[in-house]
């Protein structure tokens, strides 16, 4: 092995060990990153308040009440004010819903086999409304299931997240962000650090070549992307309860795969930037906002409107995502994973070959 190479990796590595605000970012911030935005993210709704007016307080209207009751997604209670004050008490944010179930409720449920309960949702967040409705819908399935015999029974079979938690489909999308931030900030601020500590001009007159410089810089980093990758992975798992049926080395195999195209990127970012400040906000703006919007994280691809689309083919984390869905949830391997990992492999060394020219010029 060239012995440049090693130099300048050891002499990254010290400025890493000597620098705390780096350590900060390889250690705190992955960990603040998965914990707060994963329990922020968390669309489970919990502590639903839902005000009952039951004209009937029968026992068929108490147990369709006791189903509502029974999830831990409502909080049930009985207002002390009339119907007319109902608005008083959305005012008042003391209830995010009301439960009106009329007074021949058991008459038409035993005439008609049906009867019609009367839910006002408080809309104002309307994305809060939708879950109540949905997940009210749901409880009202439930009892009609209970109490009387469909026509038509549908037997449903939900794979790879049976209880449809949240955390299943947030925290893979949170490993892909964190990983392609901080990779590309801490190599996005390398070669802008050199320039401002005065350090860039030994290296030019010295006679190094760009891509030993390169790969020099990027080893140390390497390691520590893939120490945060196994940090989150084990927050994720015993945190936030995901399975990982899949194979580790293939985990960690297309893992080092996007690093590199983070990292890539970092340098591609360094080669541009004129100070460390502004390295870092590039680094930012390019990696955090395009891995939560348009790589199938926050919104499904298939809803975007066809440009953006095709611009979702040139964010790494899109088909990173794919990957580590597939190997955490469903157990796929490399053979189910050859497209997206194609796709990161052409990135990595389209991004590479451009910070190694912009580089050379800067040497030369």
């Amino acid at each position: 092995m060239n012995r440049r190479i090693p130099a300048i990796m050891l002499k990254e590595v010290n400025h890493i060990l000597r620098d705390s605000r780096t350590l900060m970012i390889v250690i705190l911030m992955p960990i603040m990153q998965l914990v707060i935005f994963g329990y922020a993210m968390n669309m489970e709704i919990r502590g639903i308040r839902i005000g009952v007016y039951d004209y009937r307080d029968s026992a068929l209207s108490r147990e369709l009440v006791h189903k509502f009751a029974a999830t831990e997604s409502f909080q049930i209670s009985y207002p002390q004010k009339p119907i007319g004050e109902m608005n008083r008490y959305f005012y008042q944010r003391a209830f995010h819903a009301f439960l009106i179930i009329p007074a021949d409720f058991d008459h038409t449920m035993v005439r008609q086999n049906q009867a019609e309960v009367q839910l006002i949702i408080d809309a104002s967040d309307p994305n809060a409304a939708t879950m109540i409705q949905n997940y009210s819908f749901a409880v009202v399935n439930m009892f009609n299931d209970a109490e009387r015999l469909l026509p038509i029974r549908v037997k449903t079979n939900i794979l790879y997240n049976p209880d449809l938690k949240s955390a299943y489909f947030f925290v893979p999308g949170l490993i892909a962000m964190i990983l392609v931030m901080i990779s590309a900030l801490l190599t996005s601020i390398a070669i802008s650090k050199e320039k401002e500590l005065g350090t860039m001009e030994q290296i030019l007159v010295s006679p190094i070549k760009a891509h030993e410089i390169i790969i020099g810089k990027v080893l140390p980093y390497i390691l520590l992307a893939l120490i945060d990758a196994m940090l989150v992975l084990l927050i994720g798992k015993y945190l936030f309860k995901v399975p990982f049926v899949g194979s580790f080395p293939v985990f960690l195999a297309f893992t080092m795969l996007y690093v590199i195209v983070a990292l890539s990127l970092g340098l591609l970012i360094s080669t541009i930037a004129r100070s460390q400040q502004a390295a870092m906000m590039m680094a930012i703006t390019m990696t955090m906002l395009p891995t939560m919007m348009l790589s199938g994280f926050m919104f499904p691809i298939a809803s975007m409107p066809k440009a953006l689309q095709l611009i979702t083919r040139f964010v790494p984390a899109r088909y990173y995502l794919q990957i580590i869905r597939g190997i955490m949830l469903k157990g796929n391997g490399f053979a189910q994973l050859m497209q997206p990992g194609l796709a990161l492999i052409l990135m990595a060394a389209v991004l590479l070959i451009l910070a190694i020219k912009r580089f050379s010029l800067r040497l030369k």
